[in-house]
């Protein structure tokens, strides 16, 4: 489809944004990174973030420089996050959103500072090492099931790591026992899944090692919005009744922040603000940003 063309003849412009409210409230990619890098000015210390904590971190990073290959894509980040609880990191394209993520599992080269888990540095530990003994499991963007599985295969090979299958099997059918929608289906191609569906498989199958902390990207990423809200019921249950610690990165600002307890506005590899997740979401410097309002 191309643009209206206006009655003057010209053109309308193609405007790369978050396309939230009306035209009038629509910036590029570029324009939100610019007035964003001005919230840094203000960018809360160890201290504020640790007020947001609920009780003792669990989660904890330390003044973490890290990135890919030799470039650096995080600067002196710091990060907290208490026992089931849940933190939301938002912010414009390019931020290090997804890196943060990286660089807790164990995907990332780290230049400097700290990781914990509980009190036990992981810093250096493998993703194997993570998923296996610090209890953290990553949650990739759609599309990581294998499409010619079953559903009950993709459960099994979630728990690879398992000293015996037999513990993996177990699991997954605690999993069936859970969720009827996957039960009904194990025996179904993955492939043959709807979008929810395979979003919920991937979140099922990252839970077959039994962890502590969820790393979740994008949770709501080519998904209905029927299906997205599905998804995020099951994220709060998986919070709130298996005392799951959720850390998610989530470009649907609005969802994300009405989910997470904690919300971060990441800018150029910092964190340029940070508060509960509703009071985020009333901020008006967030919203004008980041909701299209």
């Amino acid at each position: 489809m191309t643009p209206e063309t206006p009655k003057d003849g010209t053109k309308a412009d193609k405007t790369r944004g978050y396309g939230h409210g009306g035209v009038e409230t629509v910036m590029s990619v570029d324009d939100v990174t610019r007035q964003a890098q001005a919230l840094a000015a203000d960018a809360p210390d160890r201290a504020a973030l640790h007020a947001l904590v609920d009780g003792e971190p669990l989660v904890t990073i330390e003044g973490l420089r890290a990135g890919y290959g030799k470039m650096e894509i995080l600067h002196d980040l710091s990060l907290a996050v208490g026992r089931q609880q849940s933190l939301c990191l938002i912010g414009p394209n390019g931020a290090g959103k997804s890196t943060v993520l990286h660089s807790i599992f164990g995907f990332t080269n780290i230049f400097a500072g700290s990781i914990t888990i509980g009190g036990t540095d992981v810093t250096r530990l493998s993703p194997n090492q993570k998923l296996k003994a610090a209890g953290i499991a990553y949650i990739l963007q759609d599309n990581s099931v294998f499409p010619d599985m079953t559903v009950e295969e993709n459960l099994w090979m979630g728990g690879f790591l398992r000293d015996r299958p037999a513990k993996a099997r177990e699991a997954a059918e605690r999993v069936f026992a859970k969720y009827s929608r996957l039960r009904e289906r194990r025996g179904q191609r993955a492939g043959t899944l709807s979008g929810g569906e395979r979003r919920l498989l991937e979140i099922s199958r990252a839970l077959i090692m039994e962890p502590e902390v969820l790393l979740v990207d994008e949770p709501s990423i080519g998904l209905e919005p029927r299906f997205i809200d599905m998804v995020f019921e099951i994220l709060e249950d998986l919070q709130k009744a298996e005392g799951k610690t959720i850390i998610m990165v989530e470009q649907n600002a609005k969802k994300g922040l009405e989910f997470a307890d904690i919300g971060y506005v990441l800018v150029s590899g910092e964190v340029a603000m940070a508060g509960p997740g509703a009071q985020l979401l009333e901020d008006p410097q967030v919203g004008r940003l980041f909701l299209g309002g």
